[in-house]
């Protein structure tokens, strides 16, 4: 890419956070023609060597004042960080990377060796920082008042108060009911002595409902007394519970326009010279606005820097360094791609117009790749899907096992009762009328049906068999990858048994008792799990030539015979 399409100098170059191949790199290994697809990617050799050099400094400086959880005695809170390099190419020619960290490091936005943010927030008397003074001092005043002595005496008062109104109330109800009792006996007897005798009588029963309205009352002024007493504190409480919600109410319209504000000064240039902001990069997204963190991960903020200082960018790689979360799957110093929620829209802007890798998803199936059918009836058919095929047609990909399908069976619609990832192979039921698809997706539903999958592990494990549960959910801000959580996770289980290790590698045999997405996958992988990353596994361990996952074996009632049909296929690994 000719360097006079990249945007003119906006400021001169920091040394410091540039560094230049040697000569004996530059000959070995030419320059990439395309940038990197941030998505989907193998390092390129330039990369790879810029990568390596970042990793030998971050061993060899300790003075970055993080905590990466790489040492035994690591204390505190030890976390692991997504670092970036971009190899570019300068205005003079020379090749070179450019380094970045993804969020802060120790507190702070800029690094000498790293690339700055694309706006600190963190600067000294920054429009943020004050704002988030301001908010801050909201925040305190609702401290005072909801721990204050006052509010708690209060709500205490208020409580007691209110359980003591309703118990002497309802006391004097029940004495009241006693009364009204007592006086019907005595109107029963009056009427039986006295039925001839009408001046009596008379008397008598002016005599009870004196008593009745003296009772009713009684009970208006026992019921207006504590309705004061209660309203006195309740006027009160109020009055502080109005303020708490005047201050959060404020404190939200501040947080909104400073957040706001924020989105604007986030502003992404491209090849072009076309400067968008954050909250325009966004908007258009089904987020509708952009999430926590958006415009501080490592790639944007490398390409940002490229085009505002005219270096070239030819090749991208990010790597994470240091203890995994213990919500996701991060291994130490391996290479990973840009996240899907919060950095692909910025991407798609900052990339636009430039020359890409091809997206690998959106590449149809090598034709080599055959659809076998393993058995077929008037109702059913179950195929062994190979590895590479997608089960259901994408956005930009029609060929699929779908659609392989409804072009064989011609006048038949063929209905997926179940899928599988595109890399995973083996069985998958579909259904030729919807009353089948039904019956089977019922018994998948109601977990009758019998599944096993063999996988090979990307390393050996100890333990020979037991059962896996880690609670998944989706990661909202990376999809389609999931992540462990003990409160929002569904609840998942997978039982699994060793049947061969061979050197570095194990093959297990997996039997998943829940149907979550990624379940196996996630699983293998997970630290809390056997922390061992199907081999292939491009999400949450390391590509290869394919994802070596194979569901082998298949067990359920036919919907018609009422029979239990099983079926097998081999993995090929």
């Amino acid at each position: 890419m000719p360097l006079k399409q990249y945007k003119p100098y906006l400021g001169s170059v920091d040394q410091n956070r540039v560094s230049y191949f040697t000569d004996s790199v530059i000959k070995e290994f030419a320059p990439p023609v395309r940038f990197t697809f941030p998505f989907y990617y193998e390092p390129h050799p330039l990369a790879k060597i810029a990568a390596a050099e970042l990793q030998h400094y971050l061993e060899t400086h300790t003075g970055l004042g993080h905590n990466f959880g790489l040492d035994a005695d690591d204390t505190g809170l030890a976390i692991g960080k997504m670092f970036g390099v971009l190899v570019v190419r300068d205005g003079e020619g020379k090749l070179g990377y450019l380094s970045a960290f993804s969020g802060k490091l120790a507190d702070s936005n800029d690094h000498p060796t790293f690339v700055p943010p694309v706006f600190d927030m963190l600067v000294e008397d920054s429009f943020f920082l004050k704002g988030q003074e301001v908010i801050s001092a909201v925040n305190t005043e609702i401290e005072e008042i909801e721990s204050g002595e006052n509010y708690h005496r209060l709500k205490l008062d208020l409580e007691q108060l209110t359980a003591q109104a309703s118990d002497e109330i309802a006391s004097f109800k029940k004495q009241l009911k006693t009364n009204k009792e007592t006086r019907k006996l005595a109107r029963e007897a009056n009427l039986s002595r006295n039925s001839n005798d009408e001046t009596a009588f008379a008397l008598i029963e002016a005599d009870l409902a004196k008593q009745s309205h003296y009772d009713r009352h009684r009970l208006r002024l026992l019921t207006d007394e504590w309705k004061q007493r209660l309203e006195d504190i309740r006027s009160k409480w109020a009055a502080l519970e109005s303020r708490i919600e005047a201050l959060k109410n404020e404190r939200r319209e501040r947080s909104g326009a400073l957040q706001q504000q924020l989105f604007e000064q986030y502003a992404f240039l491209n090849i072009a010279g076309k400067s968008k902001s954050l909250y325009d990069i966004f908007t258009p997204t089904a987020f509708g606005r952009p999430p926590s963190g958006a415009g501080e991960c490592a790639t944007p903020k490398l390409l940002q820097y490229a085009f505002t200082h005219g270096f070239e960018p030819l090749a991208m790689a990010e790597f994470w360094w240091g203890a995994s979360p213990k919500s996701d799957i991060r291994k130490h110093r391996q290479f990973y791609p840009a996240c899907a929620g919060k950095c692909k829209p910025i991407l798609e802007h900052m990339l636009e117009g430039m020359p890409v890798d091809d997206n690998p998803f959106l590449l149809p199936a090598e034709e080599s790749i055959k659809l076998a059918i393993v058995y077929e009836d008037d109702y059913l058919l179950v195929v062994n899907k190979p590895a590479g095929l997608r089960s259901v047609p994408g956005v930009n990909i029609d060929d699929s096992v779908y659609s392989r399908l409804k072009y064989l069976l011609v006048d038949t619609e063929p209905l997926l009762v179940h899928r599988l990832d595109m890399g995973t192979s083996g069985l998958l039921v579909v259904a030729k009328t919807p009353e089948v698809h039904r019956h089977i997706q019922k018994q998948f539903l109601n977990r009758t049906v019998s599944k096993r999958y063999t996988a090979l592990l990307s390393k050996a494990i100890s333990q020979q068999e037991g059962e896996i549960a880690l609670p998944l959910c989706a990661d909202p801000y990376d999809r389609p990858r999931q992540m462990v959580c003990l409160t929002t996770g569904k609840k998942s289980v997978t039982r699994f048994k060793v049947i061969a290790t061979t050197g570095t590698v194990t093959k297990v045999h997996f039997w998943p008792l829940t149907g979550r997405t990624h379940q196996l996958r996630m699983h293998a992988a997970h630290e809390q799990g056997l922390n061992a990353p199907i081999v292939g596994d491009d999400l949450y361990g390391t590509a290869s030539t394919r994802l070596y996952l194979h569901a082998a074996y298949l067990a359920f009632t036919h919907p018609k015979t009422k029979e239990k049909i099983i079926f097998e296929v081999a993995e090929d690994f």
